[in-house]
């Protein structure tokens, strides 16, 4: 027994921390402590030092769990006992910061709930009329608005999804060459391509997906003032909203559709030069 303890004193005298790599001589004051399984030189570790080492670790998180990064064997950390008011203090936090990232996802939810409603309104009063559009909302059921307004945003956006001028590009890539009429009036658009081009995808990046957003959105404002310019014969504000809708889109998609071949065309016909030869002095 007391050979054991005689090597056990000379084992810690000759501890060292595996922080600092002091040891008892360095500084004599220092609290060591054993924290895991670990055995000789990182068998031993000053209190201090390993305390900044948990600090760094748990990165302002007291609750955080850490471990010994050799043998991995979780540290034993206890905290002084809390008094009754620090401890329903204590319990609050943690209750709040549970429950806060669940409330700032019900308030964005509920945010962009009542905006699509708001913008659901001034879309009826606007393709309606403002008078019109007001009648309309105060004859109709509550809960019906509050299903069917949020939905018109919705539904533009999933609208302006449906890509159509590509289906159009496809039959055009396809069948423009037997169609001798589009070579008189598009000259090079029916010729053969010596290659196939890769193409990108539409919500290949971020600037696509706020386009078709952007886009949507804004349909219904574009929709009534190509109706007020292109049909301002119709009585009906709904019906020339309706009409310069389906002209704008129209317009828009022939001009995309030529665009789009024309750009096709051109990465078809592209070609990669030799690389100039520099001439010898």
């Amino acid at each position: 027994m007391a050979e054991q303890n005689a090597v056990v004193m000379q084992q810690n005298l000759d501890r060292s921390c595996w922080v600092c790599f002091a040891t008892d001589e360095d500084d004599r004051t220092a609290e060591w402590v054993r924290p895991c399984r670990c055995r000789g030189s990182t068998k031993w570790v000053h209190q201090a030092c390993l305390q900044r080492w948990v600090d760094e670790k748990q990165r302002g998180n007291s609750t955080a769990r850490v471990a010994c990064p050799q043998c991995n064997a979780e540290y034993l950390i206890v905290f002084p006992k809390l008094g009754p008011v620090v401890y329903v203090l204590d319990l609050a936090d943690r209750l709040i910061s549970k429950a806060g990232p669940f409330a700032a996802a019900g308030i964005m939810v509920g945010s962009i709930y009542w905006t699509a409603v708001t913008y659901g309104a001034v879309t009826v009063m606007q393709v309606v009329g403002h008078k019109e559009g007001l009648d309309v909302m105060e004859r109709a059921d509550p809960l019906f608005l509050l299903i069917g307004l949020p939905t018109i945003p919705v539904m533009l956006i999933l609208g302006k999804m449906i890509r159509w001028e590509d289906y159009v590009l496809r039959l055009w890539r396809k069948y423009s060459n037997k169609l001798q009429i589009l070579n008189s009036i598009f000259p090079g658009i029916g010729c053969p391509v010596p290659r196939i081009p890769a193409e990108a995808s539409p919500l290949a990046d971020h600037v696509s997906a706020t386009r078709i957003l952007c886009g949507a959105l804004v349909f219904p404002t574009i929709a009534t003032i190509v109706g007020k310019l292109m049909f301002s014969s119709v009585n009906s504000n709904l019906q020339r909203t309706i009409l310069g809708g389906i002209a704008f889109v129209a317009i828009k998609g022939a001009f995309k559709v030529y665009f789009k071949q024309q750009q096709y065309l051109r990465q078809a016909h592209r070609k990669i030069l030799n690389f100039p030869e520099q001439e010898e002095a």
